[in-house]
């Protein structure tokens, strides 16, 4: 299916999120649509799949002027998106999900349903359970769901925003053979992305677009130097590695056990160090984000002692960890770190400490303005969360951390930001360390890992590593221990 663009423009109050944007996707073709946060790539697509409308322009399917009045109508006409944020529904079962939208009877034929949900997954290569629930599914199986439930919907067009963001190297591959074996069979897919080597390794074509207008397009073989030109209006130069690392012991865990219903971690043993920097690698769903939420406060140890500047914390609340300044961030950023229908205002009045009964609106106004300014949010006091980019959003639950931080715990804290954004980010994080922060993150990018931290944890099926120096490691080195190769330095815990 041929998609055409002419002349879209889309407003929002004083954003210009897509300016006179006129492009052709041809049919059976993996085109990319690469640009920085807030550039006007999920506008653009949320116009095509017809979650809002654009102010000016149309768009043809085929040669034929069509109307997108909302999503149901997209996918009748073929068109299904799969957003950022998983649109699925995590307390019902992975079957009950991939139903949704599909018409019938009253009562669902459950055993035709789970035939064809089966058929098409064997398809694909994926391996879901259909009865389990999709709360306890990781980030990477959840867009495998949502893409299974597309093409029983019978999409001819799959556009995908950012679909590698918080899910592991083998999860991506595994989601880009599915794309590669989609437009062998016809299909058009549009891959909306800010990473540059995703892009290049993956599509036919790629347009850019900056500041809401189309800026380029290229075709294999890609010039990278010319493709961040087009993005960003200038070269981008990375920062060289430093480490802020002290002697001082921040946290002590010892003979820590964890475990919730599917993983068992049994003595953990390590120490961190004010101003340290820790990386923890590992396919998705191996252990990373349960150890996070323990050394948060949000999962109680089995047994273990858990020490935060000399201080026991074993089965203290929440809140007392927050007291001691270990503030955690979330992949999940709509459903765990920020709220729905609140502005970034509200959001600096929740978190910021409060000297009067009555929340005083204009200070909190001033405050937000001025992180807005920090951390570079494309938006303004008012703007309602849900209606950021994503890379805006995670921008926002890094401007809310309070100050000042003992530990900050990241769950794939360069998630939908674009290259720019990434550096600059790590800069402000850097500078915590070197206010004594000590950091523990998660992340799927390997280079990210090993450029960034000054150790690392792999995590492997209930076993991790040692800590790693991480200037002694290759990106070659640490795959092969992710996968469970060369553990040498891992050991049972």
């Amino acid at each position: 299916m041929k998609i055409q663009f002419e002349n879209i423009h889309k407003t929002y109050k004083t954003v210009h999120a897509n300016d006179a944007i006129s492009m052709v996707v041809p049919s059976g073709t993996i085109q990319g649509i690469l640009g920085e946060n807030g550039a006007g790539k999920t506008t653009l697509m949320k116009i095509l799949s017809g979650f809002i409308q654009a102010d000016q322009g149309k768009i043809l399917l085929d040669d034929q002027p069509i109307a997108i009045p909302s999503p149901s109508a997209a996918i009748q006409l073929g068109i299904g998106m799969l957003h950022q944020d998983p649109m699925d529904f995590p307390p019902l079962r992975v079957l009950d999900n991939f139903l949704l939208g599909q018409t019938g009877g009253l009562i669902p034929d459950y055993r035709n349903i789970r035939k064809n949900f089966e058929e098409l997954q064997n398809k694909f290569g994926f391996q879901i359970n259909a009865d389990a629930y999709v709360e306890n599914l990781s980030v990477g199986e959840r867009q495998q769901l949502e893409i299974l439930r597309l093409l029983a919907l019978g999409v001819k067009v799959l556009i995908l925003d950012e679909p590698t963001t918080g899910i592991s190297a083998d999860q991506k591959e595994r989601i880009f053979e599915t794309l590669r074996k989609l437009v062998k069979e016809g299909k058009t897919v549009i891959f909306v992305s800010h990473k540059l080597e995703e892009v290049e390794g993956l599509c036919n074509q790629v347009f850019v677009l900056r500041q809401g207008k189309l800026v380029g397009s290229m075709k294999p073989p890609y010039k990278t130097n010319e493709l961040v030109r087009m993005m960003f209006g200038k070269e981008i130069k990375m920062t060289d590695r430093c480490s802020c690392k002290t002697d001082t012991a921040m946290v002590e865990l010892k003979d820590l056990c964890l475990e919730d219903a599917h993983l068992e971690i049994k003595n953990i043993n390590l120490q961190v160090c004010k101003g340290e920097i820790i990386g923890l690698a590992g396919m998705e769903g191996s252990g990373q984000q349960l150890f996070l939420r323990a050394m948060a406060g949000l999962v109680v140890p089995v047994s273990g002692d858990l020490m935060v500047d000399g201080k026991k914390m074993n089965r203290k609340p929440y809140h007392s960890f927050q007291k001691m300044g270990i503030y955690y961030v979330p992949t999940a950023r709509l459903e765990e770190g920020l709220i729905a229908g609140f502005s970034i205002r509200d959001h600096v009045a929740l978190v910021e400490k409060q000297n009067n009964f009555f929340i005083d609106k204009g200070i909190f106004h001033l405050i937000a303005q001025k992180k807005i300014q920090e951390f570079d949010i494309r938006g303004n006091p008012d703007s309602l969360v849900e209606q950021l980019s994503g890379g805006n959003q995670q921008r926002a639950s890094l401007a809310l951390l309070r100050s000042p931080q003992t530990v900050l715990l990241l769950e794939h804290p360069m998630r939908g930001l674009d290259f720019e954004s990434a550096i600059e980010i790590w800069k402000k994080l850097r500078e915590y360390c070197q206010k004594g922060a000590s950091l523990l993150f998660t992340s799927s990018d390997l280079e990210e890992i090993l450029r960034y931290s000054d150790k690392i944890l792999v995590f492997f099926s209930g076993r991790v590593s040692q800590p790693l120096p991480a200037e002694n490691m290759t990106v070659d080195q640490l795959g092969q221990m992710i996968g469970g190769k060369e553990f040498g330095g891992g050991r049972q815990i």
